[in-house]
């Protein structure tokens, strides 16, 4: 970035130096006599007056005059020349101010004057005019060229949902090589080290399930020759066990899957309060828990329907596990955004641990009963969900005392 400035400031400099020597030249500054407006005409005037019979006379008559010694006044050798000649001599009496003389004999001089003169202010805009161009537009061509090289970054940046989506265009001769070439390194890394967590996390997950199966096969072989009453509570226990761990692993599985990459979002006008109603029917149908659903009107959402739906039943389910009587859902929309809120009248999460619900493997023993079962990546996956449709979920203060989810979605035509 600093060889980028560097040579802007060296060239607006650099083309200062050159413009102040071109305007000189083009339009260069009047001085002596000729600064003054009408003095060479004043001068070539009193030259011909003198040079006519009474001449200097008549100059007496006309202008205020005063006859001086030639030897009060020293004058340059061309000057002498001239007054030899019989023309007028103009010489300056300050800034402004400009004195003639004429020669009356060897010995006399006409002075006439002095006379003050207003300086000429050249008041022509072309000059600026040039500057502006010539140091204007390079800078203008400079600035976009920059700004369309940060426009790529920034959208190619904007754009990633995974590593391998990072792709940035250019040639190699822009301004922000040596940024793109780190990205691009640290792309590569980053990719390599997600791509051995992957791995890692589906091999595991894979190889975690021929021991369960042969622990399940074992605990029937078991349960077959030891049925008495004192060990079928240990049997259905470890039963239990093996079927946690078999949902832990469909659920690690599942999350390294949405991990790995992005599906294919099927996108479609649809009525998401209609799809709520039929979550709540189905979770809610033979549960004790009361499940209320808030929406005035139909709300269509432009968005993939399973997804979204997958999205609200984790919601729902999480709340069903820890609410105590009552869980409300509710829809609403502004003019850019749907927001479906969650909320549940269990033991809720302590406010400083609300960014950290939605984390992988998250379990809040303060706020979330440590009995209940659950492994920490449904609200996970809901984040990824919504982070593909350009969306957010989050906590906020509900109408019960428990937890509130939201999920708030852009509304697109």
């Amino acid at each position: 970035m600093g060889k980028l400035f560097v040579s802007l400031y060296a060239y607006i400099i650099i083309s200062i130096f050159i413009l102040s020597g071109a305007l000189e030249k083009l339009w260069p500054e009047p001085n002596g006599i000729d600064a003054l407006p009408l003095a060479p005409q004043v001068t070539e005037s009193l030259s011909q007056l003198a040079k006519t019979a009474n001449g200097i006379t008549k100059l007496k008559d006309i202008y205020q005059n005063e006859v001086i010694s030639s030897d009060l006044v020293a004058f340059l050798p061309e000057q002498t020349a001239d007054l030899k000649q019989g023309l007028a001599v103009p010489v300056f009496d300050g800034p402004q101010q400009v004195i003639w003389y004429l020669r009356v004999n060897d010995k006399e001089l006409l002075k006439i004057g002095p006379y003050r003169f207003d300086v000429n202010s050249y008041d022509s805009v072309w000059p600026f005019f040039i500057m502006l161009l010539v140091i204007g537009l390079p800078v203008a061509a400079w600035s976009y060229w920059l700004w369309r090289d940060f426009n790529q970054l920034e959208k190619a940046c904007h754009n990633i949902s995974a590593p391998e989506d990072l792709q940035i265009s250019g040639d190699d001769k822009s301004a922000l090589l040596p940024i793109k070439q780190t990205l691009m390194a640290m792309k590569a890394r980053i990719k390599h080290l997600l791509d051995s967590q992957r791995e890692l996390t589906s091999s595991v997950s894979h190889e975690f399930r021929t021991p369960l199966a042969r622990l399940k096969f074992a605990i029937a072989m078991l349960e077959q020759t030891q049925s008495d009453d004192k060990s079928k509570p240990y049997f259905d226990g470890m039963q239990s066990d093996i079927q946690e761990l078999e949902s832990l692993v469909s659920e690690m599985l599942e999350f390294a899957k949405l991990e790995r990459e992005k599906p294919q979002l099927n996108i479609e006008l649809y009525d998401v309060v209609a799809q709520t109603q039929h979550f709540v029917q189905k979770l809610g149908f033979n549960h004790a828990t009361a499940i209320k659903i808030e929406a005035n009107t139909a709300i269509e959402l432009n968005a993939d329907p399973h997804f979204i739906g997958r999205a609200i039943q984790n919601f729902i389910g999480n709340a069903l596990k820890y609410a105590e009587q009552q869980v409300i859902v509710t829809l609403t929309q502004t003019s850019n955004t749907i927001f479906i809120k969650v909320a549940d009248d269990g033991p809720g999460i302590e406010q400083s641990e609300w960014e950290n619900v939605f984390k992988p493997f998250t379990r809040l023993d303060k706020s979330r009963n440590k009995k209940i079962k659950g492994f920490g990546l449904g609200l996970a996956i809901v984040q990824k969900i919504i982070n593909w449709h350009e969306g957010e979920c989050y906590l906020e203060s509900g109408p019960l005392k428990g937890a509130c989810f939201v999920i708030a979605l852009p509304k697109k035509p």
